[in-house]
């Protein structure tokens, strides 16, 4: 999609601290990072989120939550545990419409999510 910014990130036409890359997903640094360590995974095909993953086959789907494990056991965080969001809609406050999953530890985490 041309005006999305994730779509440009994962295009390499925007920079980012890239932790993982492959052929169908990007896991990157979040730059406004809300923990000691925020790496947001992203499918390179756009949706705009977990509604519109129809637009993903199963496999690509099942590949983006293994990405999540493997970027997460990469960071160290498998050891004391992490946090996995996905932001749907205004609701949620999702701000990029584009389908990201947030890892989100480095840290004990508060239970509570504003």
């Amino acid at each position: 999609m041309e005006d999305c910014v994730f779509c440009k990130i994962a295009e390499g036409r925007i920079p980012a601290k890239t932790v993982y890359e492959d052929e169908s997903v990007l896991a990157f640094h979040d730059m406004a990072p809300k923990a000691p360590v925020h790496v947001l995974v992203i499918p390179k095909r756009h949706a705009e989120n977990i509604l519109a993953a129809r637009a993903l086959d199963d496999s690509s789907l099942a590949h983006l939550f293994r990405t999540v494990a493997e970027v997460a056991a990469r960071l160290g965080l498998d050891k004391t545990g992490f946090r996995v969001i996905s932001n749907c809609g205004a609701d949620a406050c999702q701000e990029v419409g584009h389908l990201h999953i947030h890892i989100l530890g480095g840290k004990k985490l508060s239970p509570k999510i504003d």
